[in-house]
């Protein structure tokens, strides 16, 4: 009997509770609130769908281009050893040619003076 009386009291003080509760919102409010919240998850689901679309855009892409990107990639490791062996041969050269014609190149003075090609690495 006291568990029943205990369990009774406890529903009506909820009931209670959950009226002052009922009382502090408005139903105005609470729907305003509802529909904002319907919108933004709208919005977010379009966001959604239209990422998807263009992850899956740039998955193909990526795909059609990789072939390419990683051939001209070793063209260019390609290249640029050649380079790298090709003035490797001609310091060995110059620096036998120097060995053999000490006044064959000028020096760096003279050498500034002669060369009027413009310099690629400096940006403009």
């Amino acid at each position: 009997m006291e568990q029943r009386a205990e369990g009774e009291s406890i529903r009506v003080a909820s009931e209670e509770l959950s009226q002052e509760f009922k009382t502090l919102m408005n139903t105005d409010d609470l729907n305003s609130l509802n529909h904002l919240q319907h919108l933004i998850l709208g919005r977010l689901q379009d966001s959604n769908a239209v990422l998807s679309h263009f992850n899956e855009f740039s998955e193909h892409c990526f795909a059609e281009v990789s072939g390419d990107l990683s051939r001209n990639t070793r063209l260019l490791n390609s290249m640029k050893s050649d380079l790298d062996y090709i003035f490797q041969k001609i310091r060995s050269m110059k620096s036998k040619i120097l060995a053999t014609y000490p006044d064959a190149f000028p020096d760096e003075s003279t050498s500034e003076a002669l060369d009027r090609r413009p310099d690629l690495e400096i940006p403009r």
